[in-house]
């Protein structure tokens, strides 16, 4: 299997792992996208035109990735603020209960 056959599934598969939100699979994968993308500018020369598209295809797969952290993260600190509001309210509750 060549360099851009092993980008183009390990992009499919970080777009089957962000739908899932398997945040544990996208970091692996992220890091053979990684190692694929260094082997295949190491390689001789290939089709220019094909690894553009492979490369931008993989930019948006990134780009997406990162919406989506973004708000997982937006998500956990809105709870933890909630969680926080809610210890404060208890202990107003207790020290004036």
């Amino acid at each position: 299997m060549s360099q851009l056959q092993r980008i183009q599934e390990t992009r499919d598969a970080l777009i089957d792992a962000l739908a899932e939100r398997n945040w544990e699979a996208i970091g692996e994968l992220d890091l053979a996208c990684r190692q694929s993308v260094e082997s295949v500018l190491d390689e001789a020369p290939v089709d220019e035109a094909v690894l553009r598209e492979n490369l931008e295809g993989l930019l948006v797969v990134y780009r997406m990735l990162l919406e989506a952290a973004t708000g997982e993260r937006q998500q956990l600190v809105d709870q933890m603020s909630q969680i926080n509001q809610a210890k404060n309210a208890s202990k107003v509750y207790h020290l004036f209960g």
